[in-house]
């Protein structure tokens, strides 16, 4: 079951930037072996954090808007926001704990 929200360039801005607890992010495409490794990871954490964080997803073939506008360069990409603004970010396919450590300086 998917506990991730599917983000899109429409509803970026009430999800994420709006959001009232800080939001994890993770930009990825269907094609992306990487992402792949760290979909699972990131369908946990939504569970895990459910209520504390929000994790949301967005794939950047089908919302090249927003991904442009953060620059995402290369995937997977995750950015935390915190207040509507990037307060971190974790580029490519990475362990669990290094997402959990992550998440933790900004609850």
């Amino acid at each position: 079951m998917s506990n991730a929200i599917h983000v899109t360039d429409a509803d970026f801005d009430s999800v994420v930037l709006k959001s009232d607890i800080p939001v994890l992010i993770d930009f990825w495409a269907a094609w992306c072996g990487p992402c792949k490794l760290i979909g699972p990871i990131v369908e946990e954490l939504a569970g895990e954090y459910a209520g504390k964080f929000k994790i949301c997803k967005l794939d950047v073939d089908n919302n090249q808007k927003t991904a442009f506008q953060y620059g995402i360069r290369s995937i997977p990409t995750i950015l935390i926001f915190k207040n509507g603004e990037v307060v971190d970010s974790i580029l490519g396919a990475v362990p669990k704990q290094k997402i959990v450590d992550r998440i933790q300086t900004h609850i």
